[in-house]
């Protein structure tokens, strides 16, 4: 269904659009003539004007002109959905980063507050998440050049998440690409490896993701991980080395052991919904038993260090749901949880397939955030406090995505990645490596290609590539 704006000035055209899609973010938003529209936006050098049927609101406009009008729409729209966005105004993904560039000009806590509850409109509790995640990020952010972050990602997942939009080819299918695409991974390994010590640069973190890493066989797995341990962990005081075992339907006691001889000393085992009947809906191939006999599997060899993921909002999701979810949690007692808001990407299958074609509801405002206040009480329940946070377009209710964790175990690759202070050496399809010039605050991009065929015939080209771009740093 499209909501229909009339717009006398497109000047003004990406504010206009940005508020309506909050409170729209699943319906087309289309601007078009005055005689055909649902809603009327007028701007002129003095007065802003919203009319949306017999509702019809005038105000002055302010010296700040782009958030004058954000705050008088977000309002307009507020009175008239009857809806309720708690961050207010505020649109881009890291809002931490507003919160601590305020502490850092000697606002005091409570002055922090009352800049994001006026000039933003956000709640007293979203400024406080700011504050606590800008505090806690603070003390690990990167402030040297010559330390850098490895990423490493594996293309492959057993089966497709129906919420998916990354880059994550089914297994099944893409089976004889499988050897060409590891053989390809190792030599950009290699590759990089060499560059990274021929420049003399130091490895605070290694992160394994994807897709799924543990998709491949035990072999596959063990091959992949003793090239990572011999070319950057070995020789190299590095503090983290996490691996993403997402699927627990693709984690054994070999994959777990072979972290260990590696060092791995951080795992993620992700369920996103303790609730089988979801867990079927969205395409994961396991139920919540296997996540709870793999979490335990990977505590009795010693891992001391696990993280889990859930989603808020999945389809057909209720309050009582997420309760569920939360104690079974409880129970297994995860050093980490990062609360993911539900993304509605027009990629992935959830928005192509269901939302569009099959008409699933989503999920209501009201509900969304008491669900939210769920994963809070999951948190305090576990002794875990709010460490890194991001924003993405088209979450439902519009909310965030955070990361708790035990004093000690904040994942130091998630601040770096987030924060953007850090350059990572990215390899594997579809990985975007990212070199930051500290002085100059600015990055510069270098996405690896994402088909699998061109990723493998064309490796050597991307791995001279991206040392070119870090020649750029690093000279």
């Amino acid at each position: 269904m499209e909501v229909k704006v009339s717009l006398n000035d497109f000047k003004f055209r990406y504010e206009v659009y940005q508020l309506f899609n909050v409170y729209y973010s699943m319906r087309e938003i289309k601007f078009v003539g005055a005689e055909d529209a649902d809603y009327m936006v007028y701007i002129d050098e003095k007065t802003l004007r919203f009319e949306y049927n017999n509702y019809y609101v005038e105000e002055s406009l302010g010296e700040d002109i782009k958030n004058s009008l954000r705050r008088f729409l977000f309002l307009c729209l507020r009175n008239v959905t009857h809806d309720i966005y708690p961050w207010g105004i505020l649109i881009g993904i890291r809002p931490s980063k507003i919160a601590l560039k305020l502490l850092e000009e000697g606002n005091t806590e409570d002055e922090v507050i009352e800049i994001f509850k006026e000039k933003y409109l956000a709640h007293e509790d979203k400024a406080r998440l700011c504050i606590d995640v800008a505090k806690a990020e603070k003390k690990i952010v990167n402030k040297d050049k010559n330390t850098i972050a490895i990423y490493i990602g594996m293309a492959f997942c057993p089966t497709k998440c129906l919420y998916c939009s990354f880059t994550s080819n089914p297994i099944g299918v893409y089976k004889k690409m499988v050897t060409p695409y590891i053989e390809a991974l190792i030599k950009e390994i290699k590759g990089m490896s060499s560059y990274v010590k021929e420049r003399k640069l130091n490895i605070e973190s290694v992160y394994f993701g994807g897709g799924t890493p543990t998709s491949v066989s035990d072999e596959e797995f063990n091959i992949i991980m003793k090239e990572i341990y011999n070319c950057f962990i070995k020789d190299d005081n590095i503090k983290e080395f996490t691996v993403e075992c997402g699927r627990p339907d693709t984690l054994t006691r070999n994959k777990l052991q072979t972290m260990k001889e590696y060092g791995v000393d951080r795992i993620s085992i992700n369920p996103q919904t303790m609730n089988d009947k979801t867990l079927n809906l969205i395409g994961r191939t396991h139920s919540s038993a296997d996540i709870k006999e793999k979490f335990k599997m990977a505590r009795e060899l010693g891992f001391d260090d696990i993280n889990m993921d859930i989603i808020i909002g999945l389809p057909g999701e209720t309050h009582e749901d997420v309760i569920h979810t939360k104690n079974e949690l409880i129970k297994l007692k995860p050093d980490s949880i990062t609360v993911h808001g539900l993304a509605l990407k027009r990629g992935s299958r959830m928005y192509e397939e269901f939302i569009l074609k099959k008409g699933i509801q989503i999920t209501s405002q009201d509900e969304i955030i008491k669900m939210y206040e769920e994963s809070r009480n999951l948190a305090e329940n576990l002794g875990i406090s709010p460490y890194y946070m991001y924003r993405q377009k088209n979450m439902v209710g519009n909310m965030e995505n955070l990361g708790y964790a035990k004093e000690g175990k904040e994942c130091i690759y998630n601040i770096q990645m987030i924060e953007e202070k850090q350059t990572v050496i990215a390899l594997g399809a579809a990985a975007v490596s990212k070199v930051i010039f500290l002085e100059e605050d600015r990055l510069e991009r270098f996405p690896n290609l994402k088909d699998l065929h061109e990723y493998v015939s064309r490796i050597d080209e991307m791995i001279e590539k991206k040392k070119a771009l870090l020649d750029t740093l690093y000279t």
